[in-house]
């Protein structure tokens, strides 16, 4: 009996990837590379290129409108290299199923970073107790010098 694999959002491996309705990340600008995995498989794991590694270049990415673009870099800046974001999947033995977890992974990666609003500062005033405290520590900090002058004759 064929073990049958988990279903992951985001569509079959060689379709485009649809973040949101209104974006999606066409089949032709995801670039897949593909190497040994470790982990288990037995003596099978040293022949078969199970892990998958899943990139898209956010910055020739004809979809994107300049402020998701922005919003992203924001948002994903410690992930992106030279404008590329990259997710690995190796945690199956089956390269199929590791492509459809990096699938969804990078779904789930891209949608957080386009629906995440950036939150407004809202200006906040300084307490009269840390007001009175900064003065005071100025005052104390003149009178320490005003010890290491040399006396008045």
């Amino acid at each position: 009996m064929s073990e049958v694999p988990p279903v992951f959002p985001g569509g079959e491996v060689t379709d485009d990837l649809e973040i949101t309705r209104s974006l999606v990340v066409p089949a032709a600008e995801l670039q897949w590379r593909f190497s040994r995995a470790g982990g288990p498989g037995g003596q099978g794991v040293n022949t078969t290129d199970s892990r998958v590694e899943l990139r898209v270049n956010l910055w020739t990415l004809s979809t994107l409108s300049p402020s998701q673009l922005e919003r992203m870099q924001v948002q994903l800046g410690h992930r992106i290299i030279d404008g590329v974001v990259t997710v690995t999947a190796s945690e199956t033995r089956s390269q199929l199923r590791n492509r459809r977890a990096a699938r969804a992974r990078m779904a789930a990666l891209l949608r957080a970073a386009v629906l995440a609003e950036s939150r407004t500062r809202r200006p906040t005033k300084a307490t009269k107790g840390s007001h009175r405290r900064r003065l005071d520590a100025k005052k104390q900090r003149g009178q320490t010098k005003n010890l290491r002058r040399k006396p008045d004759m």
